[in-house]
């Protein structure tokens, strides 16, 4: 598999949008959380216990897709308007198999596709 040099990830707790920088061209994928609001209710009536586990198990494998996508980078911008990029960022510090990857994190706003992708040349340029 080829290294990818340069991402951008803007995300929140809900979704992220991947941003591959390839010349001057940006190549976008958009990963989405399984969190919702009808799985919200439908866990709460079974106690907040519940709710609570499920979130963290929803979340852990959101943040796993996004490692996989990280992994073959060398270096990625984690930014957004949320903790989610922090929250990311301190797993995959955990994780040996992105020690070798420059991992940055930006706060910001949301934000319009065109100003991710600006976002994205501009910090790489």
């Amino acid at each position: 598999m080829k290294k990818v040099k340069q991402m951008g990830v803007w995300m929140d707790h809900s979704k992220a949008y991947t941003m591959e920088l390839l010349d001057d061209s940006i190549v976008e994928n958009i990963i989405s959380s399984e969190i919702t609001q009808q799985g919200k209710e439908k866990s709460l009536e079974k106690g907040e216990t519940f709710l609570h586990n499920k979130e963290q198990q929803i979340e852990l494998a959101y943040y796993k897709k996004l490692s996989h996508i990280i992994r073959d980078c060398q270096h990625v911008i984690l930014f957004g308007p949320t903790e989610a990029k922090q929250e990311l960022a301190n797993i995959l510090k955990t994780d040996h198999l992105f020690n070798d990857i420059k991992i940055e994190i930006k706060n910001t706003d949301k934000m319009s596709a065109l100003q991710m992708h600006t976002f994205v040349k501009e910090y790489f340029k």
